[in-house]
């Protein structure tokens, strides 16, 4: 029996000597990585601009989300498993969405559109009384709201002016409803799957500092969901409330604008602002003396409401300073709107939270 032979290595190419380092501080070299650094950095902001509207359905699923969590998590105290608990709650939000556009939506676009319509006459009856003249005659004010109401009613249809054609409504109302159908599902992926990804995100920190981020998340968590319902009760509650006087004083369209104080009860600080001065506004349209009472009215409620109410309601759980909540809502207001504004308020007292348990104490322990 013959062996065979071995086969020699192939010897290692030879690709020539090494050659010297590139020069790191050579002027072209380091234009080079500044106009590349720019470059990339050009590319991702683009990037995050055209997804930016991405990222507000996002936060505005994780916030909806961690709003209901305290709600699945007091269902699960009752020896619920967070499957039930979380399927009971989607189940009641999902039959309050159904009722809200089967009962609540008609008569809110009916009454909107009435008052859309009677917009023009009641800026006029404004005109017929001496003190509002006198102010319009100085300053212009009722002229220049019939001046820009008569430019996007021109053609006689607000609601085509307003979103550019048949085109644009069609547009709008998918956009809208494919929005809406969007943060459902976030919310409902959010809410299912917080535990495990607070689980994943402890995964990632140190193990002599995971708990301690642990209860510090679970607190933020915890002070987002308190606003949250909290918010949406005492909006609900102005709404109501609003809804009541407008019917007690008749007041035109008086379901829509209840809806439209609900929408301004859940803007932090400015909401009931800018609620009183357009509840003002329609009721002056059927005389001073209503407009006054409306006005007095509803700055008694607010009183009330934040001295009496929003303290019982909220507790302690976000006990951030006044100043803080000011420049809070104003930053987040411009940045994104009112989602911004609804943001605000939490994310502050979460970072209230972190500078008193973490930043503080290690200042105070250097």
């Amino acid at each position: 029996m013959t062996k065979r032979a071995v086969k020699a290595p192939t010897p290692p190419a030879d690709f020539g000597a090494l050659g010297a380092p590139i020069n790191r501080t050579n002027p072209y070299y380091f234009g080079f990585i500044a106009t590349l650094g720019a470059l990339t950095a050009i590319v991702l902001m683009r990037a995050l601009a055209s997804v930016s509207q991405i990222f507000v359905l996002i936060l505005i699923a994780l916030f909806l989300a961690m709003g209901l969590n305290p709600a699945v998590e007091a269902l699960r105290r009752k020896n619920l498993s967070r499957a039930t608990a979380v399927a009971i709650i989607f189940t009641s939000v999902i039959a309050f969405v159904i009722f809200f556009a089967l009962v609540v939506a008609p008569p809110v676009v009916s009454q909107g559109t009435q008052l859309i319509n009677k917009a023009p006459q009641l800026l006029n009856d404004l005109t017929n009384n001496q003190v509002i003249s006198k102010l319009n005659d100085q300053y212009g004010i009722i002229d220049t709201l019939q001046a820009k109401l008569k430019s996007v009613t021109s053609n006689g249809t607000l609601l085509i002016s307003t979103f550019g054609g048949v085109l644009g409504v069609g547009k709008s109302i998918l956009s809208g409803f494919f929005s809406f159908l969007t943060v459902l599902v976030l919310t409902l992926y959010f809410i299912t799957s917080l535990p495990q990804a607070v689980n994943l995100g402890l995964s990632l920190v140190p193990a002599t500092r995971r708990e301690r981020v642990g209860r510090l998340t679970q607190a933020i968590i915890g002070r987002v969901g308190s606003f949250v319902g909290s918010q949406i009760i005492i909006a609900i509650m102005a709404s109501i409330f609003v809804l009541l006087l407008s019917l007690t004083l008749g007041l035109p369209s008086p379901i829509a604008i209840a809806m439209i104080i609900l929408v301004c009860g859940l803007i932090p600080l400015v909401g009931h602002f800018i609620g009183c001065s357009i509840v003002t506004a329609i009721a002056l349209t059927q005389s001073v003396l209503i407009g006054l009472i409306a006005f007095v009215a509803y700055v008694v409620y607010v009183q009330v409401e934040n001295y009496v109410v929003t303290p019982r309601i909220m507790k302690k759980t976000m006990s951030v300073p006044g100043a803080v909540t000011i420049i809070a809502a104003l930053i987040g207001s411009s940045l994104l709107g009112l989602v911004g504004g609804l943001l605000a308020v939490p994310v502050a007292a979460a970072i209230i939270l972190i500078l008193d348990e973490v930043v503080i104490p290690r200042a105070q322990a250097s």
